[in-house]
């Protein structure tokens, strides 16, 4: 007979311990990482990184969304914002546009399912829209993480973004579009070659899925 183990809590933020366990391999993969106190440091912070009149494309994020950061970046003038843009044209006839559009700006701004002590950054996508920002289309990537996303290994983050991520998700598209989320696209990154261009500002708060 064996016990059953009990379940992962995802919802619960890691400890000061795993966290700077985190931020340590991922500087020794060539990641910029801050630990931050809470998601209000990183919407002061972002100012800071991101030069005014960048070219800037905010992926699809509850993160971002719910400190405020997506409309400070789309809605303030301060940048060249490509969502609203984007949102404004015509996906048939602009469709090209839009491609180079989203796969190569300035800086592209999201966050991450989650991620590794032993230094990954994992993302889930429907649309896959933010994937090539991330894996190197964009100048700089800039990731915004909630403490409750780090996670031992590769393993268990896989199990996070399908046990806990993708239900969450799929109920958030369901209300707001009518249909369901999937992971139809998935992207690990292990290592950043080009110093400077990848920054995580890892929260020692819980924020977004």
């Amino acid at each position: 007979m064996t016990t059953p183990m009990p379940a992962t809590p995802f919802a619960d933020p890691a400890p000061a311990q795993r966290l700077e366990r985190a931020a340590t391999t991922l500087t020794a993969h060539g990641f910029t990482v801050e630990i931050l106190d809470d998601a209000a440091a990183a919407r002061t912070r972002i100012k800071d990184l991101i030069p005014e009149g960048a070219s800037v494309f905010t992926g699809a994020s509850e993160t971002l969304r719910l400190s405020g950061i997506d409309e400070d970046i789309n809605a303030s003038g301060r940048y060249q914002a490509i969502k609203p843009r984007v949102l404004a044209m015509d996906r048939v006839t602009g469709a090209d546009d839009i491609r180079r559009l989203l796969a190569s700006p300035d800086v592209i701004v999201g966050s991450v399912a989650a991620l590794t002590e032993t230094g990954s950054l994992v993302v889930a996508s429907g649309s896959g829209s933010q994937l090539p920002g991330y894996a190197g289309g964009a100048a700089r990537a800039i990731w915004i993480v909630g403490a409750q996303k780090v996670v031992p290994d590769l393993g268990t983050a896989l199990r996070r973004v399908e046990d806990h991520c993708l239900p969450l998700e799929s109920a958030r598209t369901q209300e707001a579009h009518g249909w369901p989320s999937a992971i139809n696209r998935l992207l690990i990154l292990n290592a950043e070659h080009h110093p400077g261009r990848g920054t995580v500002l890892l929260l020692r708060e819980s924020i977004g899925f």
